[in-house]
């Protein structure tokens, strides 16, 4: 369907991003690990810039592994309850649940990410002190594109319950 791939693209393109940063966070560590004990010269970014590129692949990641049907389910019941089922548990669940959490946590994320732009604010953990606010308005993109993508996944398991009900 035409509308899923428009409403998916986006998660296809953070799933992308989150497998660059990881990279990028396995370069970034090597070369620490190499500077502190090869040259004996640590770096003064090597810790925050693991946690912020951690972050950012976990983040950026949860929507790509909603699409792709990677996150953990309990298939106990699924097999009990058939696929017909299973659409209505996941319709229900992404629209009763998941939804509701994730467009709270997109609009409160965001808001403090605008309020560490507006302040000016530090991460304060090294020496390095990055600003805090891509990092924070990273982590509210990758909830709201998992908001996104459970708006595609409700929009699947209603196909789903229609076609089943087809049958």
């Amino acid at each position: 369907m035409r509308l899923l791939r428009v409403i998916e693209m986006p998660s296809v393109l953070a799933g992308h991003a989150a497998a660059a940063a990881i990279l990028v966070l396995i370069v970034a560590i090597c070369w620490e690990v190499v500077a502190r004990y090869v040259f004996n010269a640590p770096t003064i970014w090597a810790h925050e810039i693991g946690y912020m590129l951690t972050g950012a692949g976990f983040l950026l990641g949860m929507s790509w592994t909603l699409r792709s049907d990677g996150h953990i389910r309990v298939d106990l019941l699924a097999t009990l309850i058939g696929r017909r089922g299973q659409a209505l548990i996941d319709l229900l669940g992404y629209a009763l649940f998941i939804l509701p959490v994730t467009l709270w946590l997109s609009w409160t994320l965001g808001a403090i990410a605008v309020e560490a732009w507006r302040r000016g604010e530090h991460s304060g953990q090294s020496a390095w002190n990055p600003l805090i606010w891509p990092f924070r308005a990273l982590v509210c993109l990758g909830v709201a594109l998992l908001a996104l993508q459970v708006v595609a996944s409700i929009v699947r398991a209603a196909c789903a319950l229609r076609s089943e009900a087809r049958r």
